[in-house]
């Protein structure tokens, strides 16, 4: 089969997802376009050459609606010969958009394609395509179904992760976004956003808070405990499935837990022979790719289970791997996958996560995997797996390997 290559990848700073952020008045079609074009435009194509376009969208209505990466490639100025699909694997969505773009490649369809995301949550709100999965007693009963942040709180209870254990993980995040930021990590990756008049309206994430420490974090009320132990009581769900759980400790707040954000990113894929045509300089090339479902009450384990996978597709060990990352949806997630798969947190999302910077759900994931290869490169290390947590219970992973 075609090998893959990454030849590129460019994101938007993360924005303040609600109407005093900074990419409130910016359209998701702007921010999405803004991207396209810079993919484009940076590595000296004029489009055509780029033949499909798979973007992930967790709430693809309203504005986001109608399959907004046709709509996108259109209004970056891309021909109408650039085809495009909107994926929503949940917050998964732009890993999978990516992994859908190598497949393309791998396969022969396409030789150069490009995988990203876009979400717009200060926009269109988290939820507002609504679906069965919480509300059909059919799919809702079944499957015990909980809260996202009830079931990262059943995490941390079910591994003994304590409200500090997790607050420390929280203050780690802001501090090495800090650190990353200060230290022009991002730099190769960020694309600063424009307003219609062409002036900068974002060039940073704008929802950082480096001086965060333990006393701040104290001061916050856990974000869900009410919905746990009151109306509709979801811990007794959480109990009813885990019944070796006595009770719920309800430890994640906003400082723990990843930001509402408005972002876009783009990563550009493809044969190296498409490479050598254009005049492109592969960047790492694709070793492995997986998705997985796993038990969807506690949802959130499922990056063990995805990196796990991707790893023997490869025929490799954890070993093997020099740098993680993994999407900081909570502070137990990560905290989980360490244990799980023996890592210590210096391997780990090294220059913080969507803790500190905030986490818009279909482009999370092209954003990280951007994330890991510019550290690669900084850090002159050679491999690198990134995975998310998705909802319902999924995982999804991907492996690269830095081309010298």
């Amino acid at each position: 089969m075609t090998e893959a290559y990454i030849y590129d990848a460019v994101r938007s700073p993360r924005g303040k997802g609600r109407p005093d952020g900074a990419l409130h008045e910016i359209t998701p079609i702007d921010l999405a376009s803004q991207v396209l074009a810079a993919i484009r435009d940076r590595n000296g194509l004029a489009g055509e050459e780029i033949e499909d376009v798979a973007f992930g969208c967790v709430s693809p209505v309203g504005e986001q609606g109608a399959v907004i990466t046709r709509t996108a490639i259109l209004a970056a100025g891309y021909p109408h010969t650039t085809s495009g699909i909107q994926v929503n694997r949940f917050c998964g969505s732009g890993l999978e958009a990516a992994n859908i773009a190598t497949a393309k490649v791998k396969s022969g369809e396409c030789d150069l394609a490009v995988g990203g995301g876009i979400e717009s949550m200060s926009r269109v709100p988290m939820g507002s395509d609504g679906g069965a999965w919480p509300i059909d007693p059919r799919s809702a009963i079944a499957n015990y179904f909980i809260p996202q942040g009830i079931s990262a709180d059943l995490i941390a209870t079910r591994y003994g992760y304590s409200r500090d254990d997790v607050d420390a993980y929280a203050v780690e995040s802001q501090k090495r976004a800090g650190r990353a930021w200060a230290e022009k990590r991002f730099a190769r990756s960020i694309l600063p956003i424009k307003d219609v008049i062409g002036e900068v309206v974002l060039d940073h994430d704008e929802l950082m808070r480096p001086q965060t420490d333990m006393q701040s974090l104290g001061a916050l009320a856990p974000a869900f405990q009410m919905m746990g132990t009151m109306m509709p009581g979801f811990d007794d769900i959480a109990i009813m499935r885990y019944p070796d759980v006595e009770k719920i400790n309800h430890v994640h707040h906003a400082g723990n837990s990843s930001g509402i954000v408005d972002g876009s990113a783009a990563v550009l894929i493809g044969t190296k022979e498409a490479g050598e045509k254009y005049g492109l300089k592969a960047r790492a090339r694709i070793v492995s790719m997986a998705s997985i479902g796993s038990e969807p009450a506690i949802m959130l384990t499922g990056p063990e289970f995805a990196a796990q996978k991707a790893l023997a597709r490869a025929g490799m060990d954890k070993n093997d791997i020099d740098v993680w990352e993994l999407n900081e949806a909570f502070a137990s997630v990560v905290l989980r996958f360490m244990e799980a798969m023996h890592i210590d947190h210096s391997d780990i999302n090294v220059n913080g996560g969507a803790i500190a910077m905030g986490h818009p759900l279909g482009a999370t994931g092209a954003m990280i995997l951007g994330t890991v290869l510019d550290e690669l490169e900084r850090s002159g290390k050679s491999t690198a797996l990134t995975t998310l947590c998705i909802g319902a219970g999924m995982g999804t992973a991907t492996i690269i390997e830095r081309v010298n």
